[in-house]
């Protein structure tokens, strides 16, 4: 069974599962760089972009993955070490899946 039916264009678990994939792997990052990796991986989103993302951080803010340091700004947060394997398998298949990244654009 496909993880997305569209597989570049995230919602819910999988926006999720690749905005903390990307916080973890980077360090600290704002909603607009966040946005702009996104679209880079060829992926898209529902609506308003800097809405839907910061609406996925909420969740995982609550479980302490992330962790918010300012207006629009997130930093890496505790993530146990079988969570973390389970995101990254998921974010690179997602990643495989995604359309041709849209470097050009």
């Amino acid at each position: 069974m496909p993880i997305v039916t569209n597989p570049d264009h995230l919602r819910a678990l999988e926006l999720r599962y690749v905005l903390t994939a990307y916080i973890h792997e980077r360090g600290q990052l704002g909603v607009a760089d966040l946005a702009a990796l996104l679209r880079l991986d060829g992926f898209e989103l529902d609506g308003r972009p800097s809405k839907a993302i910061s609406d996925a951080l909420r969740w995982e803010r609550r479980r302490g993955r992330v962790i918010r340091i300012g207006r629009g700004r997130y930093a890496p947060g505790l993530m146990p070490r079988q969570t973390a394997a389970r995101i990254s398998a998921r974010v690179r298949t997602l990643r495989e899946r995604a359309v041709a990244p849209r470097w050009a654009e």
